[in-house]
């Protein structure tokens, strides 16, 4: 008799266990209390907008003029460093190798322009001297046999044959000297002035060789561009560092003593939006903390959003105005990268009320 009545039960209790559910899941909770009150505007009228706090040189990622393996890293992150400062080197072994050959061929030319440049050899003048008084000497024997020769009364008492040589002999002892005198001359003179200019254009150019060489070795250490932070070192010493735009840039570097933000206003109302404009930025999750800022200038050309708030209602097929502003880096505690919220003062929209 009971087993007739278990299954009606049941199914019974099965209905009205459902009815429960759906009425219990239609009830409407009580909506979650904020974490933080949103930012409120302090202006009578003003333009909402996204923020995003960067460097106040913009954040630059630094680059290599060449690939090749990191040999040494000077920095990290959070590091600050001077314009000038190596950040991180390259493996030079090459060009070092290069600039000892270089450096040679320099001392090669230079010595070779000294030696010219200190051309007569002193120790060289003396023997040519003497040969130039040597044929002299000889110069004055045989003129002085011939005059003998000549003085004679009688021609027949002398060859005709035999004059002629005494006279040939003159000849030849004239320009023996002649040719120690020239050869005197010469070494006196000194290195003759067109060999010295391809000697010294020679010099020039090992030392342009070299010079090239010293800029490429400074090419394969990379300095800081400007006075600033290091917001992120994405190398290690063994990597290889490669040219080009990259997707992580190796090093992210920026001036973080004056923080800029830079805000996105939507195109719908970058007209509201004038130069010199007040404005104020709250950070997100604690709108208490927020400073005001000080305009530093509008990029006129109206791009692509790019940062994103999160938020469901946001349309990521629109275009921003981007408006730049400043404040010193302890006015707040924020960070680069940081997104705040950002109230610009602007004209109000059409039957708007101020409040």
């Amino acid at each position: 008799m009971v087993r007739k009545y278990v299954l009606p039960l049941l199914a019974v209790a099965g209905v009205a266990l459902a009815v429960h559910t759906v009425r219990s899941e239609n009830q409407e909770k009580p909506a979650a209390a904020p974490a933080a009150p949103p930012a409120r505007s302090t202006f009578q009228t003003s333009v909402a907008g996204s923020g995003i706090i960067e460097a106040s040189t913009q954040n630059i990622a630094i680059g290599t003029h060449l690939p090749g393996i990191i040999t040494k890293l000077n920095v990290q992150a959070g590091d600050r460093v001077k314009a000038g400062d190596p950040l991180f080197s390259i493996d030079d072994r090459s060009v070092r190798s290069e600039m000892l050959v270089r450096s040679a061929n320099v001392e090669i030319a230079r010595q070779s322009l000294a030696r010219l440049e200190q051309m007569p050899r002193p120790e060289v003048i003396p023997p040519l001297e003497a040969k130039v008084a040597e044929e002299q000497a000889a110069l004055d024997d045989v003129k002085n046999t011939l005059g003998m020769w000549e003085s004679v009364a009688d021609p027949r008492a002398i060859v005709a044959e035999e004059l002629s040589r005494k006279r040939y002999a003159v000849a030849t002892a004239q320009a023996r000297l002649a040719a120690a005198k020239s050869q005197l001359d010469e070494v006196k003179a000194g290195a003759w002035k067109p060999e010295m200019e391809v000697s010294r254009a020679q010099m020039e150019a090992a030392e342009s060789l070299l010079q090239s060489s010293n800029i490429e070795l400074e090419r394969h250490t990379v300095r800081a561009p400007v006075d600033g932070q290091i917001l992120q070192c994405n190398i290690r010493a063994g990597e290889y560092a490669q040219i080009g735009a990259l997707a992580t840039p190796m090093i992210l570097l920026g001036n973080t003593d004056t923080l800029h933000v830079r805000v996105d206003v939507d195109e719908n109302d970058a007209w509201r939006v004038k130069a010199g404009a007040r404005a104020r930025v709250s950070l997100r999750g604690n709108s208490t903390l927020g400073t005001d800022v000080t305009f530093v200038r509008i990029e006129p050309y109206v791009v692509p959003k790019r940062s994103l708030t999160g938020e469901s209602s946001e349309r990521v097929d629109t275009r921003v105005l981007q408006v730049l502003y400043s404040f010193p880096r302890n006015a707040l505690n924020a960070y680069v990268g940081q997104l705040v919220d950002v109230y610009i003062e602007g004209e109000g929209l059409p039957g708007e009320t101020t409040k």
